[in-house]
């Protein structure tokens, strides 16, 4: 039996049409992961695939963030995150921010729809797959000031 993902699923408000065209276009491979949104986009996403998906605040009250922490727990194994990038946004820092968490923690992530297709059509998709863990102890250990 294949190995169900945990995705966070995201899209600034221009992009939520696009992301739900993909999201119908894979529906089959994303309806038994373990899915994971912010507010509006993933009451969106429950309603077109007619299951369940836990979501956090709206992205400007907090939901990136929230999911930000996720990555830092752990607790994701891929983001799809369809970002407007011709609309500036008010809490445009928080967007920035969780782009870099899912870098620093290598977390596979798409922006677009593209990329997207390359994450959910890779033959990992379907593995028990686990990138490689980044050693942070020479940063954690070194000295404050120094």
């Amino acid at each position: 039996m294949p190995i169900a993902k945990r995705i966070a699923l995201v899209a600034h408000d221009n992009m939520k049409p696009a992301l739900l065209a993909w999201i119908e276009t894979h529906q089959d491979r994303l309806r038994d992961q373990q899915l994971f949104a912010t507010g509006t986009t993933g009451k969106l996403i429950a309603s077109a695939l007619e299951a369940p998906v836990h979501c956090f605040e709206s992205g400007p009250l907090g939901g990136d963030q929230q999911i930000g922490a996720l990555i830092c727990e752990g607790g994701l194994d891929m983001m799809i995150f369809f970002w407007d990038p011709l609309e500036a946004q008010p809490h445009d820092p928080d967007v920035k921010a969780l782009l870099r968490l899912a870098a620093v923690w290598n977390v596979p992530m798409a922006c677009n729809e593209a990329t997207a297709d390359y994450l959910i059509q890779s033959p990992l998709f379907s593995e028990d797959y686990c990138p490689k863990a980044p050693d942070f102890s020479v940063y954690r250990a070194r000295k404050v000031g120094a």
